[in-house]
């Protein structure tokens, strides 16, 4: 695991640009840095050391040193890979899984990426003919970013290290603006930063003469057997997934897991026997602490267990530094809590497994049951009946039973549902954005996704979008940002194209049953799990956000930054204030809207308080 950065073109003192940019993303990669700079291109590398710890230095050359490599990630496969080009004449001078990269990329071209089995964000430099390759793995565990900046193209695995290119101009964008308020993540490609984008998962990018070429190489479409019974499925799930852990376990260093209360992180810890796993809680009862479910899971299949718990100033004091190297905000709260259990294990060990990825994959999210439950309602109601019912609860002044059945049962699946998080509407934003006319419907953004999933039911469509928007905005982004920001590599077992070739043929009626989300991985999980922990039901990363902001003290921090400058300049201050004292006395739970809120706006005073 690494960071890599880099510029095409000509400018002053450019070994000195490429060794700032990559000094910026130090904690990628704090055991060694390399470079490659020549009159057309400057490449910069930050190593965490993980596979061939003395010898895989990088930038990495094919035999006639005319193609330079930097990359970020692990190849998986690349034993299988060498012993091919091997028989095909290539020449290794390391032992190390990136140099399969610029010997495969010279044998087959973008062709290499479809035999990739990994996490990998990478570049690769022709000099002869002047082009600039770029990639990115198939689900977008690992990050990259790109700008064109004068006659100068640049990337880097964080934008901070962009925004250090000289003549860079920041500026804010304030569309996504509108986007983050109901995602509570930047959608991408674009970014908070104008000309500043990222290379989307499952891309390649050729970059030359001034031109850059995007292609998709790799698309999560699913190939649903509705043949498939139970116990096939479970079997399968067992025999890929065990393949995979056994393939994300190739290291030179030691390797440990991280372990929650859920299925996911259990199932992966239960082939880490005598190894460690990592936990962290919170001391606001067992809702928000699975320390204890850890500890007692740990003891029956025999890890060595280690746990945090966090306080309650640890957490806020951290959230800073956390959205500094978020680079761009991010209204998960877990993110944090993901940054302490990072942090935790990295005092350990240099690499960790980990659940992310199970949920999109298999149907584990709650909301997907929502199909199955709305079916029958939907039958009997057309969608006329269906939306003046919506409207008629929606005047009434309090909350009672049903009344939330009837409003989210009101649309279909492409228009409710735009993710796991939806915080703002249309409606919302016209109320809290000074600029009302920024604000715009979230569906829109969704729509191309969802005409590109018409043919499956809804619930593959629901999985579909995910896969494509919060998996990649939110839950690979702080789990690659959160890890690295401790020098903590962070590897994902189910976003495995061999498991994801299984995953994409269950059929639902074994991802969302009555019984449980997720129901076939639980199946297989269940060899190998206790039943409780197989079949706990989903908590997410449970964080006490509510709690806080009923809190005095917390309260009162955010307020501070709900009158600030920076608030002022975005928001209507009085509806942000409205907000907070509903939740503050009890009338109503909005604590991930105000914690969308105030997250933005202590991102703004990191990152552009100083231009204003």
């Amino acid at each position: 695991m690494c960071g890599i950065c880099g510029f095409t073109g000509e400018i002053q003192n450019k070994t000195k640009v490429i060794e700032n940019m990559a000094d910026l993303i130090t904690h990628r990669g704090p055991d060694s840095a390399g470079f490659f700079v020549d009159k057309d291109v400057s490449m910069g590398f930050r190593r965490l050391s993980i596979i061939d710890i003395d010898g895989g230095e990088q930038p990495i050359y094919n035999e006639t040193n005319n193609l330079v490599l930097t990359f970020n990630g692990e190849i998986y496969n690349y034993k299988e890979l060498k012993e091919e080009l091997i028989q095909k004449n290539h020449k290794f001078y390391t032992q190390t899984d990136s140099e399969v990269l610029v010997h495969g990329f010279e044998e087959w071209g973008k062709d290499l990426l479809p035999k990739l089995r990994g996490m990998f964000a990478f570049a690769i430099w022709d000099r002869e003919n002047k082009t600039l390759f770029m990639a990115r793995d198939p689900f977008g565990i690992k990050p990259l970013h790109w700008s064109k900046i004068g006659e100068n193209f640049v990337y880097a695995s964080e934008i901070k290290s962009i925004l250090a290119f000289p003549n860079f101009e920041k500026k804010f964008n304030q569309k996504m603006l509108d986007k983050y308020l109901s995602f509570q993540y930047a959608v991408p490609p674009e970014t908070f930063f104008e000309n500043v984008y990222c290379l989307m998962p499952g891309h390649y990018m050729y970059y030359k003469d001034g031109k850059a070429k995007i292609e998709r190489y790799f698309e999560a479409k699913f190939n649903i057997n509705e043949d498939l019974d139970l116990e096939t499925a479970s079997k399968q799930i067992e025999d890929v997934f065990k393949n995979s852990v056994e393939a994300h376990r190739i290291s030179d260093v030691e390797v440990g897991c991280f372990l929650s209360s859920g299925v996911d992180s259990s199932y992966v810890s239960s082939y880490f026997e005598g190894q460690k796993a990592f936990t962290v809680g919170f001391d606001f009862g067992e809702k928000y602490n699975e320390v204890t479910w850890a500890q007692n899971l740990s003891k029956k299949i025999g890890i060595n267990h280690h746990y945090k718990i966090i306080s309650s100033e640890e957490f806020w004091n951290s959230i800073k530094k956390v959205q500094y190297h978020m680079d761009q905000p991010l209204a998960d709260p877990s993110c944090i809590a993901l940054y302490f259990v990072s942090k935790l294990a990295s005092e350990h060990v240099k690499v960790v497994l980990s659940g992310e990825g199970a949920d999109e994959l298999f149907g584990g999210y709650t909301v997907y049951n929502e199909p199955r439950v709305f079916r029958l309602y939907q039958k009997i109601f057309n969608q006329k009946a269906r939306t003046f019912l919506a409207n008629l609860v929606k005047k009434i002044p309090f909350r009672f039973k049903g009344r939330s059945f009837i409003i989210r049962g009101e649309n279909t699946v492409e228009n409710k549902f735009i993710g796991n998080a939806l915080m703002f509407s249309e409606e919302d934003k016209k109320k809290i954005l000074k600029n009302s006319a920024l604000a715009t419907r979230p569906q829109d953004v969704c729509k191309p996704l969802y005409e590109r999933a018409k043919n499956y039911d809804d619930v593959t469509k629901m999985q579909y979008l995910d896969i494509n928007m919060w998996m990649v905005g939110d839950i690979l982004l702080k789990a690659d940002r959160m890890s690295m920001a401790n020098s903590l590599e962070l590897r994902v077992p189910f976003l495995d194209k061999e498991v994801f070739k299984v995953a994409s043929t269950i059929p639902t009626k074994l991802k969302t049953p009555k019984e449980n989300t997720k129901y076939a991985l639980r199946q297989a999980a269940m060899k190998r799990l206790p039943f409780d922990t197989a079949q706990k039901e989903k908590l997410g990363f449970p964080v006490p956000t509510r709690v806080w902001l009923r809190d005095k003290k917390y309260y009162g921090i955010v307020k501070d930054a709900f009158l600030s400058d920076a608030a002022a300049k975005f928001f209507n201050c009085e509806e942000l204030i409205s907000i907070l004292d509903d939740h503050y006395n009890g009338k109503w739970d909005n604590s991930r809207k105000i914690w969308t809120i105030y997250i933005f706006i202590v991102w703004y005073n990191i990152y552009f308080k100083e231009i204003n």
